[in-house]
């Protein structure tokens, strides 16, 4: 912030809530760039209403709420910040992963509520995470970082992946099929990028795959679980548990997901850290003073309008 009021005539929206639809158009109109996070969708209505736009900077690595073919079409160019939240987003997903196994979220609350009674052999026994089956589903940067912090953790790693990649990437981890991925496995995180393909990527038919025994974490996007589906298979114990950090309708719920005791929920915490999000915000600053400059955007998600 401190940034663009140097170098730029900066409007921003200050009030401590995401801003309404209206509120990022009237904004937006009569300025060069836009910066937006996931909460503001981009589309042809907004771009059209903001004539004079040269760039839309997104604050996070998926734009999936931003209609890129749009802006294409309007030769806007959008750019997002990739890298700098891979460690971060690893991070939270092994501690969902351990929070859910190792039921520490039942845990809290019953000492919060004061109803616990002191030590018990067999109280919330959990699930062992050494020597268990970890799949990652998409082995990009953030899956690569998960299976490195599975491996200090003794844990089998596979994976599954849309491409082939070469063994010296993560020589831990071994790719499998996507089925197998999900037989095979205690614990499943998910690394995908959201788009059309991977909607729903979790499903009935995927669930029903899984073991009883088995753990589902998701730091992605919501929608690449059908949560109702994911509440069925929890309710009724066609698999262990699952830890959340993003969810389909955000900041909704699907009903019955926030009663269920075997769920560990986050509020999108994925890149909250101080220092993850510092650089986020200079990396969409970077992008967007570059564009206004008439100069190449160091990250630029369709760099067909550039030239």
């Amino acid at each position: 912030m401190e940034r663009l009021e140097r170098e730029s005539d900066f409007l921003w929206h200050r009030e401590e809530r995401a801003a309404t639809r209206a509120e990022v158009i009237a904004g937006a109109q009569g300025r060069d760039a836009l910066i937006c996070t996931i909460l503001d969708r981009v589309d042809a209505e907004l771009l059209d209403a903001c004539g004079g736009l040269k760039v839309v900077a997104n604050f996070g690595v998926g734009f999936n709420n931003i209609d890129v073919a749009a802006a294409t079409a309007r030769k806007i160019p959008v750019t997002n910040t990739p890298g700098v939240l891979t460690d971060a987003t690893a991070d939270i997903t092994f501690a969902l992963l351990l929070a859910v196994a190792r039921r520490l979220g039942e845990g809290e609350r019953l000492i919060r509520a004061q109803k616990w009674g002191g030590w018990e052999p067999l109280q919330l026994l959990g699930a062992d995470v050494s020597g268990a089956t970890l799949s990652i589903i998409g082995f990009g940067r953030i899956g690569q970082a998960v299976a490195r912090r599975a491996e200090a953790f003794g844990m089998r790693v596979i994976y599954w992946n849309r491409s082939a990649l070469d063994k010296s990437v993560v020589p831990v981890a071994t790719a499998v099929s996507f089925e197998d991925v999900l037989r095979q496995s205690d614990f499943v995180s998910l690394h995908v990028a959201y788009n059309s393909e991977t909607h729903h990527l979790l499903d009935e038919r995927q669930f029903a795959l899984m073991k009883p025994n088995a753990f589902v974490i998701n730091t992605t996007r919501g929608p690449v679980i059908n949560e109702a589906a994911l509440v069925r298979a929890l309710q009724t114990k066609q698999i262990a548990g699952a830890g959340l950090d993003v969810f389909e309708r955000e900041p909704q719920l699907a009903p019955g997901l926030a009663e269920l005791e075997n769920v560990v929920l986050a509020p999108h915490l994925g890149s909250a850290t101080i220092g993850t999000r510092t650089k986020m915000g200079m990396i969409a600053v970077d992008n967007l003073m570059a564009v206004c400059a008439a100069l190449r955007p160091p990250n630029c998600v369709n760099p067909e309008v550039l030239g």
